[in-house]
């Protein structure tokens, strides 16, 4: 389970490798400035796992808006067919 950490962001400053230690054990480190949240800190691999998560979130809605636009339409094209349109306009172009 993770924990959640706060520290002043002189801490960042000053206590550096206190606060690596607390982001190996895979914690979190919220940086206050004046008792106010700033940030956040994460181990990187906590960062590349989120980074994962928005990707298929962002791929999973424009997906969908692209079903619900097609529902609409009702246009659609087969790959094969878009691939035929593209290597005709590439022939064009050249």
């Amino acid at each position: 389970m993770f924990s959640t950490h706060i520290k002043a962001v002189r801490d960042l400053r000053n206590n550096y490798p206190e606060i690596a230690t607390i982001i190996k054990k895979r914690d979190n480190v919220i940086i206050t400035n004046n008792g106010k949240s700033e940030a956040v800190i994460i181990s990187y691999e906590e960062y590349a796992k989120y980074e994962e998560y928005l990707h298929i979130r962002y791929t999973k809605e424009k997906l969908a808006e692209a079903e619900a636009l097609v529902g609409k339409t009702g246009a659609w094209i087969d790959s094969n067919e878009l691939f035929k349109e593209w290597d005709a306009w590439d022939a064009v172009k050249l």
